[in-house]
């Protein structure tokens, strides 16, 4: 009897977990048996691994071959073990030798004729290779780029199953990373070419240093779209953190582009208004796939003609607005994919939409309806509204607006003010800052809340909506440099969550 062993990763969401492959070759007719919670792709991968085997000159064992995955209560999605599995065989059978494989995990699923093709997950699975403290990897060649991106951990590319039995035999090397440099463009137009809109400009500006929510509602072609298209290009750019979080969603999602892996720019993510919860939060069958609110972590989420999104879509959005994080439950365990983003909602103010609002034919329930959509408690989440009036003649305005780059600046001010009050508690922007934290140790004067407390009193703001007019007043405080917020401050943050949906 002869056993050889090798390694792979099992990515859940976007969290990684090494596992132990074992090949057994034993007595008994020629066939293969795969133990460990395969799914069907896995099951496939036995008829897979024997065609790759022998297509590149190796003999298959003549007797019984049975591979177990563990540990054995994971289940195993997916192609990602087949090199793996086709190096424990080899091992097994004395193909090989198995000094290198002790601290070395094999990803990629093999092709019949034995080439090694790219796998989604990469990204992730390199991440917990390396936490989980091995020194070497190896991947499919056409996603180097990508694992490459990992410090640590000796990454190397493979082109086909026979390249990596030559490199474990000393008889050949294979591919290592080049150093791609990420790509570093904005994309998105600038801001100067939205021409009047003095109120709404501002207001995606006030979004943009304290990374809040926001609602734009007016009639068709007024700016809502291409406003909400230029707020990525006011944040800044991703950290290193932050920027291979963002990629192993992507990876995991099967977004990630050849030429530049890693994303260093805020995402903007923009759904079609007929998409599915499954699609908007994530799920699907098999294994739960990221949605289009965890593709939108570090950056925004824009749902234009949000009135016309399905109502249990939107209210499915209501836990990752407020937790900043999307689990999926199965029957084998539950997912977890990060989804902290901006969301920006645009509609129009009825369903006819004319271009003045006097010449609305809409009767006022159905005006009502149309809007009601957006429930009282989603609404509660969304710390902005604005809505959009046109102006005659603003189109051809003498002034050229400001730039994005001007207002990057202000932005980029006001967030590192927000990163040196918050950094003692691990926040970065004043949209995460928990409301008993504003309450309690940075509690405002009395003068300052009087409005806020009015409105609470009288019933027109809850207590959610309380503290993220707090949260938009420090925003508007940081934006023009000053310690605290003050009254003023207070009155504008409060004037922007009492307009626009109504």
């Amino acid at each position: 009897m002869a056993l050889g062993v090798a390694y792979s990763v099992a990515v859940s969401g976007v969290d990684g977990q090494l596992v132990e492959i074992e090949a057994d070759i034993g007595q008994g007719l020629p066939s293969v048996h795969l133990v460990g919670l395969p799914d069907t792709a896995l099951q496939e991968s036995r008829d897979r691994v024997r065609s790759a085997v022998a297509n590149i000159g190796e003999k298959w064992p003549d007797g019984r071959v049975i591979l177990a995955l563990s540990p054995a209560t994971l289940p195993k999605i997916g192609s990602v073990y087949d090199l793996a599995l086709a190096i424990a065989v080899l091992d097994a059978a004395g193909a090989v030798p198995s000094d290198r494989l002790g601290k070395t995990v094999l990803l990629g699923e093999l092709a019949l004729d034995g080439r090694v093709r790219r796998v989604r997950g990469i990204l992730p699975a390199v991440l917990a290779a390396r936490n989980a403290g091995w020194t070497r990897v190896i991947v499919p060649e056409s996603v180097l780029a990508e694992a490459g991106l990992v410090d640590g951990i000796e990454v190397f590319g493979a082109a086909s199953l026979r390249t990596v039995v030559a490199w474990l035999r000393g008889e050949g090397g294979l591919v290592e990373p080049d150093g791609m440099l990420p790509d570093t463009a904005r994309s998105g137009g600038d801001l100067n070419e939205v021409v009047g809109q003095e109120e709404a400009r501002w207001a995606l500006e006030v979004a943009a240093a304290g990374g809040h929510h926001l609602l734009l509602t007016g009639p068709p072609g007024i700016g809502k779209t291409m406003l909400a298209q230029r707020l990525p290009g006011l944040l800044p750019p991703l950290t290193e953190s932050e920027a291979l979080e963002v990629t192993a969603i992507h990876s995991v999602a099967g977004a990630l582009s050849d030429g530049h892996p890693l994303i260093t720019m805020p995402p903007f993510v923009a759904p079609h208004h007929s998409t599915s919860a499954s699609a908007m939060v994530g799920g699907g069958s098999g294994t739960a796939r990221p949605g289009a609110v965890s593709c939108a972590h570090r950056g925004v989420l824009f749902l234009d003609e949000c009135a016309e999104i399905g109502t249990k879509v939107l209210e499915a959005m209501r836990t990752p607005l407020e937790e900043g994080e999307v689990r999926i439950a199965r029957r084998d365990g539950v997912a977890r994919y990060p989804a902290r983003f901006q969301l920006v909602l645009a509609a129009n103010p009825c369903p006819c939409a004319p271009a003045r609002d006097v010449d609305c034919i809409c009767a006022p329930l159905a005006r009502r309806r149309y809007l009601g959509k957006l429930s009282g408690p989603l609404m509660d989440r969304i710390d902005i509204w604005v809505q959009m009036h046109g102006h005659s003649g603003a189109s051809f305005a003498a002034e050229e607006a400001e730039s994005s780059e001007v207002v990057r600046r202000r932005v980029a001010a006001a967030r590192q003010a927000a990163v040196q009050r918050w950094k003692d508690y691990g926040w970065a922007t004043n949209a995460e800052v928990p409301g008993h934290i504003l309450r309690q140790r940075f509690r405002l004067p009395h003068e300052a809340t009087a409005p806020v407390e009015a409105a609470l009193r009288l019933g027109r703001l809850s207590a959610r909506g309380a503290d993220r007019a707090i949260r938009v007043a420090w925003t508007i405080s940081d934006l023009r440099n000053a310690d605290q917020p003050s009254a003023q401050d207070v009155l504008a943050a409060l004037n922007f969550r009492q307009r626009g949906a109504h």
